[in-house]
């Protein structure tokens, strides 16, 4: 499916764009704030070809794509205008949840926007970093004052970055955001202080302030804000109320202007007097107590960050970790947190080598690769969701080695110094700014070594690969006994190859035989699960409880008819048993619309087995015997019209 194809599929399913607040990205899901969760199709969605899964947390509807998913977002917005939409959308629904629910959706509409461009800014600093480290680079040298500013400018900046997003999360306007943040890191004002101090506030407790300037006569205290978080993001929320008011008495020929000068004429120098101050020292407190708390046992802590974190992003949060850790780096320097979740994603990598090396169920091999891949970039979601969370033992083992990877990192004492980049990447990120590769940076490698060993090792031996198969890996798994699938319907046979649709009758979707039917029903032609059912219902997947794929597809681009003239009688996932009724459909009606009604019956999977032989009668009934599906140890069957019905199983 093309994006465009898939994002039209996914809005439609996640009930139309007018059920859509808003959407936006991280690196892996498309993020929606729906009016209505209840009319998102969320069975079909995960379903969907193009769609990991689907989860609901913090508030969002999450809609999990993998790593394609910036350009399906492209889509999503140009189809439901999304990209010129108003962000006070958002904030109409902002009272909705519990408090932790709108703490999670509040840090990560902050902070997705910029997460991209945060780690590729990271992973620069990273590995200039290193270069110093190995001697390759001197940090007197023009190469390495030019990748040290296009590493270090968001950092810097990052009051001026946050400042827009905050601002749009907020309902305020965006650029409003950015001169805020602009004048928090004004570097005019950091010339003030080499003089002599007016006087001092708060003297002799933790508090204390010099003051070199005021603003009407009001005391200003002088902070340092680049690299911060808080202030901006406080000062953000407070300048989107200060606007809206503004806008309700401000007459709307003056409105264009005069809004914007009021709001930046008093949040400007509130933030410098009193939010900057404040938010400042809470910043530094937090910090403080992060780092109090962590060092209470920094085994115990790793152990608890590495074990958990995984289970924190599948119900998205690890958000209210994300910003505490991102202050500690700007107020402390490093930070543990990051540091001791670290070795998850290796973890998880081990685990699924494990479920690759492991399994006898060849989609799941198929579907183990790439996520092995990815895991080792940092993306797990494929991993999580694809593989290791499904068999549910291996994220288990996935997470009991994650955990020793953090005890590890906690023992070593390694924090991480810049907001890098992801799995093999990262490494870079724990290079110390001056002692370079010390011991707490082999720590890290070390434990990553032991996370991806133990993740595949539990996994292979003890994870259950093979003896707790999903009903999913059950119906890919080949059949070990022939195998006789009846007719799904009542009619004439017709050779595959001369359907009039060439996708069939080459057989691309695969091998089998095509019935026209002269009775309107297509009951069930194996035990098994349904696994397809379109929303036209004119086709239907379903999956025998021996592992035969079949594909019952009624009439030649009937799909057109939108599911007119069909009635289901079953729905994706039913389980059901040989002759239940599937589908009915009109076959007059659908022939004075003007197509056929020629129903292909095709084994999608048939290359998991030895063999495939049709039957050679000229009509059928339902039920009767109409395929003949050899596995490799079968001794070849003779199929005829008499002795069909001898090898069924």
């Amino acid at each position: 499916m093309s994006h465009h194809a898939l994002a039209r599929k996914i809005l439609d399913l996640v009930g139309g764009k007018e059920n859509v607040n808003s959407v936006f990205h991280c690196i892996t899901r498309l993020r929606f704030k729906l009016k209505d969760e209840s009319k998102a199709k969320t069975d079909e969605l995960k379903n969907l070809d193009g769609v990991v899964t689907v989860r609901q947390s913090g508030g969002q509807y999450q809609v999990v794509i993998g790593n394609h998913v910036p350009e399906v977002y492209k889509e999503v917005a140009a189809i439901g205008g999304f990209s010129t939409k108003q962000s006070q959308d958002v904030n109409e629904e902002e009272d909705k949840g519990n408090f932790l629910s709108r703490f999670i959706d509040l840090i990560s509409g902050i902070f997705t926007p910029i997460l991209g461009v945060l780690v590729a800014a990271g992973m620069i600093k990273g590995f200039t970093a290193l270069f110093i480290a190995l001697g390759w680079l001197t940090n007197t040298g023009g190469t390495y004052q030019i990748l040290n500013a296009t590493g270090d400018a968001l950092f810097y900046f990052l009051p001026v970055i946050l400042g827009y997003t905050a601002m749009k999360k907020f309902g305020g306007t965006p650029f409003l955001g950015i001169v805020i943040g602009s004048a928090l890191v004004y570097p005019a004002l950091s010339t003030v202080t080499a003089g002599e101090p007016l006087y001092t506030l708060f003297a002799g407790t933790l508090f204390e302030s010099p003051v070199f300037i005021e603003f009407l006569g009001i005391p200003v205290i002088l902070m340092t804000y680049s690299s911060s978080v808080v202030p901006i993001i406080i000062a953000s929320f407070f300048a989107a109320k200060v606007e809206r008011g503004f806008a309700k008495v401000v007459p709307s020929v003056v409105k264009t202007f005069l809004v914007p000068t009021l709001t930046l004429l008093v949040v400007v120098p509130f933030t410098f007097i009193l939010i900057g101050p404040i938010a400042t020292w809470a910043s530094n407190m937090v910090g403080a107590g992060t780092v109090w708390v962590y060092d209470l046992s920094p085994i115990i802590a790793g152990v608890l960050l590495g074990a958990f974190w995984q289970v924190f992003v599948i119900f998205g949060l690890h958000w209210g970790l994300v910003p505490v850790a991102i202050n500690n780096m700007m107020t402390l320097g490093a930070d543990p947190i990051l540091a001791g979740i670290f070795a998850a994603s290796f973890a998880q990598t081990g685990a699924v080598l494990g479920v690759w090396m492991k399994t006898r169920n060849q989609k799941l091999k198929t579907l183990s690769a790439p996520a092995f891949i990815s895991g080792l970039f940092g993306v797990t979601e494929p991993a999580i969701y694809g593989i290791t969370l499904p068999k549910k033992k291996p994220f288990v083992m996935s997470c009991i080695a994650a955990g020793i990877g953090g005890g590890i990192i906690g023992f070593f004492g390694t924090k991480t110094y810049i907001m890098g980049g992801l799995g093999v990447f990262g490494f870079p990120s724990y290079i110390h700014p001056e002692e370079g590769m010390n011991t707490a940076f082999w720590g890290i490698i070390v434990a990553v070594i032991v996370a991806s060993i133990l993740g595949f090792v539990l996994t292979y031996f003890f994870g259950g690969v093979n003896k707790e198969e999903t009903p999913l890996e059950k119906t890919n798994s080949t059949a070990k006994k022939g195998v006789t699938i009846d007719s799904p319907l009542k009619g004439q046979i017709v050779p595959l190859s001369e359907v009039s649709d060439k996708v069939f009758a080459t057989g691309a979707m695969g091998k089998g035989i095509a019935v026209l039917p002269t009775e309107g029903r297509v009951v069930a032609p194996a035990s098994g699960v349904v696994t397809t059912l379109f929303k036209t219902k004119h086709a239907i997947g379903l999956t025998s409880d021996e592992g035969v794929d079949i594909l019952m597809h009624v009439g030649i681009d009937t799909v057109q008819l939108d599911g007119k003239h069909f009635t289901a009688h079953i729905k994706q996932g039913d389980r059901v048993n040989a002759g239940d009724l599937l589908v009915e459909f009109d076959i007059e009606k659908i022939k004075e619309e003007g197509y056929e009604v020629v129903t292909p019956v095709i084994i999608t999977n048939h290359s998991n087995f030895a063999g495939l032989e049709v039957t050679k009668v000229k009509a059928v009934n339902a039920n009767d015997p109409l395929i003949n599906i050899k596995a490799s140890e079968d001794t070849p069957v003779e199929v005829s019209e008499n002795n069909l019905a001898d090898v069924r199983v």
